[in-house]
């Protein structure tokens, strides 16, 4: 025993207790049910009873009517979900003296739950028992265990009968696309269902899987999967409109989506004469957060996804906390998930485009809700137990949808930063010093603000658009209005009427170019149906509508 524990850690712990029963029953200080706690918080351990720490006397302990079965059952009563049955007790006597040591070998959490003792959660530092930390509590939540893939079990009594045609066919098609440029792409149409299955990942040992009910199963497929729902719900709270939709979600997911109500809304780019009209939310967002809501779910809580629409914001949630790391930390696509939920589901979901594996799909989420000006996608609202998942279609800050119009050269960890000042939620210390030095913020902590001053940081708003130049739809509307008022323009007149116009980083030879190409545009395409040409030639070309 001693070879095999030969000193304390996070893994055994010693303890020379008398009155075991003491241990048991008491309510307060270290006791044997919070070493359980602790031990089975970390990675499973062994405890030691009977023999003190350091020295390793054995000590005379008093178990009074004690046996292995019963410090078994009292335990299991007492500390909440410790696994039961694979808790060990082993009694040992000496030959010589006659003293009990009791080996209790506890087995490491499980359910992505806590043992709790007393209704506490404990765990080991190094040698010392201590309350569990945050850090490692949301560690136990997320943790995942390799054979409890969910979505990988075999449904038992499920036949290529369960499955819809259309879904198969949606099926084969996507995974053609996706793998087009494959060597073997060309055999991919002569594959029966079952290799298209088994190569699609909806398969396990030749039998359908929960992955494939999920996403290819028909509507009554449903029955199979109970007593989980497997179901999105569509819902506007406002107009008291919910709609549920089931598997499956190869084909229903695009339903959800076109029920989205998304009507266009315009932004006024203060560099710009013309409104930018936009949907309100990119389909290709709404399908990538809700394609992500179903992979990433925790289908053993029994719920559902659920897709609410609120005035200027889509609410996507599921059942289940962010497994690995935190949402942010995929804003920039660096970092690469190293555990998932349910891989079984999320590689058939790869195989067949609809979602991404790699940790890009945040990533160009973030990146389209940039380019369309408007405020980032959030988590805001998750919590261990539930993702949220947050998609905005119209501003909250017209200074920050205006600085990202005038300043595509932010880096994106200030868009983020501001995003959250536009939010109301709060920002480091030093992150809000970073965004007032560019003068990007005002305002006093914790009440900042986008500065509305936001051409600042390129010197005045007029150098911004001197720099910066119009939109070539606004240089050829004034060619055309100088050729309708005057009939005709030479090449001269149009230079002179451009020239100043033109954005003051061109050079003398760059501006005579791209005056030049205008006039080839207007020419060759027109401008909403109007076009112009040319007559005569050298000096005495003239410009005329067409």
């Amino acid at each position: 025993m001693r070879t095999q524990f030969p000193k304390e850690d996070e893994r055994v712990e010693w303890k020379g207790w008398r009155s075991l029963k003491h241990h048991i029953n008491g309510r307060v200080g270290e006791d044997v049910i919070s070493y359980v706690s602790a031990l089975a918080n970390m990675e499973g351990g062994t405890l030691v009873l009977g023999v003190a720490d350091g020295s390793l006397q054995l000590v005379d302990m008093d178990v009074h009517d004690l046996t292995a079965d019963k410090l078994k059952f009292r335990l299991t009563q007492h500390c909440v979900n410790l696994q039961a049955e694979k808790l060990e007790i082993e009694e040992c006597i000496a030959s010589d003296t006659h003293a009990r040591v009791w080996l209790i070998r506890i087995p490491k959490h499980a359910l992505r739950q806590p043992v709790l003792a007393h209704s506490k959660a404990w765990q080991r530092v190094g040698e010392s028992l201590t309350e569990l930390r945050e850090d490692r509590r949301r560690a136990i939540l997320t943790e995942l265990i390799a054979d409890q893939d969910w979505s990988a079990h075999i449904v038992a009594g499920a036949t290529l009968t369960d499955l819809d045609a259309a879904a198969i066919a949606k099926g084969r098609a996507k995974y053609t696309e996706k793998h087009q440029n494959e060597r073997w792409a060309s055999e991919i149409a002569d594959w029966s269902v079952e290799q298209f299955l088994a190569k699609a990942k909806m398969t396990t040992h030749g039998q359908l899987n929960r992955a494939a009910l999920l996403l290819l199963g028909r509507a009554e497929c449903v029955d199979w999967l109970s007593p989980q729902p497997a179901e999105i719900l569509w819902k506007v709270p406002a107009d008291r409109i919910a709609l549920p939709f089931g598997p499956p979600f190869v084909l229903t997911t695009t339903e959800v989506g076109q029920r989205i109500r998304n009507p266009n809304f315009k932004l006024f780019p203060e560099t710009e004469l013309l409104a930018v009209e936009l949907p309100r939310y990119d389909a290709q967002v709404i399908l990538e957060g809700l394609h992500n809501c179903i992979a990433h779910q925790d289908y053993e809580q029994a719920g559902r996804v659920v897709v609410e629409e609120w005035q200027g914001y889509l609410r996507l949630t599921n059942p289940g906390g962010f497994v690995d790391g935190r949402p942010e930390d995929y804003f920039d696509g660096r970092r690469s998930p190293e555990k998932y939920r349910n891989y079984r589901l999320l590689e058939a979901m790869r195989l067949i485009g609809m979602i991404d594996r790699g940790g890009f799909g945040i990533r160009d989420m973030v990146a389209t809700q940039r380019k369309r000006y408007l405020p980032l996608p959030d988590y805001e609202g998750s919590s261990a137990n539930q993702t949220v998942f947050n998609i905005y279609g119209q501003t909250i800050d017209k200074n920050y949808s205006q600085l990202l119009m005038e300043r595509s050269d932010l880096p994106l960890e200030q868009v983020v930063w501001l995003d959250r000042v536009q939010k109301k939620h709060r920002i480091a210390d030093d992150q809000a010093a970073t965004l007032r030095r560019a003068k990007l913020i005002e305002g006093r902590k914790p009440n900042f603000f986008v500065s509305a001053h936001v051409a600042d940081a390129t010197n005045t708003r007029t150098q911004y658009t001197r720099n910066k130049g119009l939109s070539d739809h606004y240089y050829k509307t004034l060619i055309l209005q100088h050729i309708q008022k005057f009939r005709s323009a030479s090449a001269a007149e149009l230079r002179a009427l451009l020239l100043d116009k033109l954005p003051d980083s061109l050079t003398p030879q760059q501006k005579l170019v791209k005056i030049k190409n205008l006039l080839a545009a207007l020419r060759s395409n027109g401008l909403e149906g109007t076009k112009i040409g040319v007559t005569s030639s050298g000096k005495n070309a003239r410009w005329e509508i067409r």
